[in-house]
């Protein structure tokens, strides 16, 4: 039998889309700039990303080593890894308030490790979340309407 959203957590529903919403984009962002992180410093390149250098491109191994600059690519892989924790925190929040399977969890997670993925499971899974919000606040509006 399906879970069906609890009536007093259907006016959640908008806020825990955004905050989701927001995660995934800035995860799927992220992730694809680790993508580029990884493919510059593991091929024959050997490169490295730093700020505030004379060039952004440094000898893999000496980025953020001289004064005044900022090894990117440590920043990239930090960032990434903590603002993940953040998506999977509004995942559950979502997944949790909607009442999903423990599958869909599972597949919004993934959205945060596989490239690309996060914006595709984002307009997925924002779009039935709103479906559903807009039918069950319809179908209050005519329960209360009913009412009267």
């Amino acid at each position: 039998m399906a879970l069906t959203v609890r009536t007093r957590d259907i006016p959640k529903i908008p806020g825990a889309v955004r905050l989701y919403r927001i995660s995934a984009y800035i995860t799927g962002v992220l992730l694809l700039a680790l993508v580029i992180e990884v493919i510059i410093k593991y091929t024959p390149l050997q490169l490295e990303m730093q700020l505030g250098g004379p060039t952004f491109f440094v000898p893999n191994g000496t980025a953020g080593q001289a004064p005044g600059t900022f090894n990117l690519s440590i920043a990239i892989l930090i960032a990434h890894g903590w603002l993940y924790v953040v998506y999977l925190f509004m995942d559950f929040r979502l997944w949790s308030i909607m009442r999903w399977r423990p599958s869909r969890f599972l597949l919004i997670a993934l959205g945060g490790i596989i490239p690309f993925m996060s914006f595709v499971v984002e307009h997925r899974m924002q779009k039935a979340a709103m479906t559903t919000y807009h039918e069950l606040t319809a179908q209050q509006a005519r329960e209360k309407e009913s009412a009267r």
